[in-house]
């Protein structure tokens, strides 16, 4: 299929907000409110990297990327800042439901990637299936955490550097309450 990874613009959201609704309208494990975190990081100016697919003119995936906040430690107990700033989370990653399968969702990783490292990003984290994101070189990491999720579906993947021990806060985009909400 061809398909090309461009920046969001303007008069996408309301497409990109349906794409995340179609994407994520039977899946497991959701809250079906990732179209209202898309929105909600937008309105923050919180979406570091925005990307669309688009494929004959028709707007088929999207991928976001906002910053995170890692509380580092050292085993000691101290607090360790410096191998934790400058990075990123990963997602929501969102695939028209008639496109999954196509390699859409891994070209929008990938580019989006390739962008974070290009900003000089230290790393990106994700909640995610370890068997999917494996394959991007994400992988779980002793001693980074995202409090209540199993430790095998957080993964992350440094540019360079150590991954930091800590826990990771994602912006309160993701805590929002927004069922029903636009």
């Amino acid at each position: 299929m061809n398909f090309h990874i461009r920046n969001e613009q303007s008069d996408d959201l309301d497409a990109i907000t349906r794409v995340t609704e179609q994407a994520f309208l039977n899946a497991p494990h959701t809250s079906h409110t990732e179209q209202h975190i898309v929105n909600a990081l937008r309105q923050r100016g919180k979406l570091t990297i925005s990307l669309v697919a688009e494929a004959q003119g028709e707007l088929i995936g999207h991928i976001a990327i906002s910053p995170v906040a890692i509380q580092g430690h050292h085993s000691s107990g101290q607090t360790d800042a410096a191998n934790t700033q400058n990075w990123y989370g990963l997602g929501p990653v969102s695939v028209h439901p008639d496109r999954q399968g196509q390699g859409v969702g891994s070209a929008l990783i990938r580019e989006a990637l390739n962008r974070l490292q290009a900003h000089n990003a230290a790393g990106c984290v994700l909640l995610g299936d370890p068997g999917y994101y494996n394959c991007f070189g994400f992988k779980p990491h002793p001693g980074l955490e995202l409090p209540g999720v199993p430790p095998e579906y957080f993964m992350a993947l440094g540019f360079g550097g150590e991954i930091p021990v800590g826990v990771v806060k994602y912006d309160d985009a993701f805590e929002l309450d927004t069922k029903g909400s636009d």
